[in-house]
């Protein structure tokens, strides 16, 4: 999915919405266990809940992996599920020499045809370089993230910028704005007209709204573009909102409610 085709979903369904596929099987309500695949049937109906409210999934990969080969079938199914509808990421956290980063790539982007992958970029411009040669795909760099550890390097001061302003600085010039998006945390929200103004025109991929106190008015008044330019993703807050068997309505109400506060944000800005 291109930017063009990417941003006629946003305009057209008024949400730019990410739903993060988080789907811990320790998590998933009990009644499900009894099916052959019970994540790949608790994915199924979350997505059938909530394909109208959003234009992306994020497939957090390490609560498949963790489950071996079956985790895998499960993630490919579940691709395979959401189908071209809709945008899909694998949030893998790829980035490694240049030859295993070809395998990476290889993995999300022919194998299980995901849209886009997450990547770090500590290893360099080589290590995402794979990443960035396949037509059609994008890439997600880390930029400045959510998590209370950013503060650790991430915020570091290094040579009179902090660490992710030479992040971005350096990963803009190594793609376009077709192929490379960032993740920008929501609970960063004094750094997003910083981070606005290093990139202007790129897209952010936007975790920690919802469970993580995010807020997304503030996100959106400081990041918003002209295309938009914002996925912003909820996991467990959509997901999770019941642990019933009323697990499917309560996600579908919940990203409705998503939708609806995006929708406001979008008429003003």
């Amino acid at each position: 999915m291109n930017r063009d085709e990417l941003v006629r979903q946003i305009r057209g369904k008024k949400t730019y919405l990410c739903v993060g596929l988080d789907s811990d099987i320790k998590k998933i309500p009990q009644h499900l266990l009894s099916y052959p695949d019970p994540v790949f049937e608790f994915n199924k109906q979350i997505i059938d809940a909530t394909k109208n409210f959003c234009v992306a999934y994020k497939i957090n990969t390490a609560f498949y992996e963790a489950l071996g080969a079956k985790g895998w079938e499960t993630m490919q199914k579940t691709v395979d599920s959401i189908g071209a509808s809709h945008f899909k990421i694998a949030d893998a956290k790829r980035g490694d020499i240049g030859n295993s980063s070809d395998q990476y790539a290889r993995a999300f982007f022919e194998t299980l045809n995901f849209d886009a992958v997450t990547v770090a970029p500590y290893m360099g411009e080589d290590s995402i370089r794979p990443f960035l040669e396949y037509p059609g795909k994008w890439t997600i760099v880390l930029g400045l993230t959510s998590n209370s550890g950013a503060k650790d390097f991430e915020l570091q001061a290094c040579s009179g910028d902090l660490l992710y302003e030479k992040v971005l600085n350096a990963v803009s010039r190594w793609g376009t704005t077709e192929n490379l998006m960032f993740v920008i945390g929501a609970t960063q929200g004094a750094e997003f007209e910083n981070v606005r103004r290093i990139t202007p025109d790129h897209f952010y991929l936007v975790p920690g709204v919802g469970a993580q106190g995010g807020n997304l008015q503030e996100i959106s008044a400081k990041a918003m573009i002209a295309d938009i330019g914002l996925l912003v993703n909820v996991s467990r807050d959509i997901i999770f909102s019941s642990g019933g068997r009323d697990f499917q309505a309560m996600a579908g109400k919940k990203a409705a409610d998503f939708q609806m506060e995006m929708e406001k944000c979008l008429e003003s800005a």
